[in-house]
């Protein structure tokens, strides 16, 4: 076996363990816009050999419009209300991992269900790392602002509170979206609940040293 062949085979069992170990749950990425839910929940999903799901994504489909149009034309009232119906939806269809928008972790409904249904992980970020990265798409409907800064500032002080009750956190710092999807990982591996006793170990497929 080579050496590629050897790395290959020792992340397809890390990846098999922690599955198991998820006991049919989803992995829910929170946290407030621009932290790198989706991108790196894209990676995250490939590595475990999961489906990915975008909540923001479902919820345009369900609507047939953007979620700018949705905010528009009928108020953020209206847009949680249906973000809600999706993510409960979504949540029956585990394991997956869902990338979920800013504020759908703060409704009551909704944390409660990924309580649940899920493991959640909040990927919190400084200000400076998100105002750049969210600068590189002006369409987020709640900084339509004079001072999207400010309100980012303000967005980030009201939530990270309830941010702080999922099961788990890590930083999204400025780094490869690699490198952070390592840090949930290694979140995963010190969280989870174990394997329960007598249950088959994930198959060693290492193979002999070569």
């Amino acid at each position: 076996m080579t050496a590629i062949e050897k790395k290959a085979a020792v992340r397809r069992k890390r990846a098999a363990n922690i599955t198991k170990r998820l006991h049919g749950k989803s992995i829910v990425l929170v946290g407030i816009m621009g932290c790198g839910k989706s991108t790196v929940g894209r990676r995250l999903a490939q590595y475990l050999s999961l489906p990915f799901i975008d909540a923001d994504t479902e919820i345009e489909r369900a609507a047939d419009r953007s979620i700018s149009e949705i905010f528009a034309e009928h108020g953020e009232a209206y847009f949680r209300d249906g973000e809600k119906r999706v993510i409960a939806r979504l949540l029956q269809e585990g394991p997956q991992v869902l990338a979920t928008g800013g504020g759908a972790f703060i409704n009551d409904d909704t944390r409660h269900n990924i309580k649940t249904n899920g493991i959640s992980v909040w990927m919190r970020a400084e200000l400076p790392i998100i105002m750049a990265r969210v600068r590189k798409r002006p369409t987020r409907p709640l900084l339509k602002t004079p001072d999207p800064e400010a309100t980012m500032k303000k967005l980030m002080a009201e939530r990270e509170p309830i941010y702080a009750q999922a099961d788990m956190t890590i930083w999204s710092r400025d780094v490869s979206h690699e490198a952070v999807m390592e840090e949930i990982l290694k979140a995963l591996e010190a969280n989870l609940p174990p394997l329960q006793e007598g249950a088959a170990p994930a198959p060693d497929t290492t193979g002999p040293e070569s």
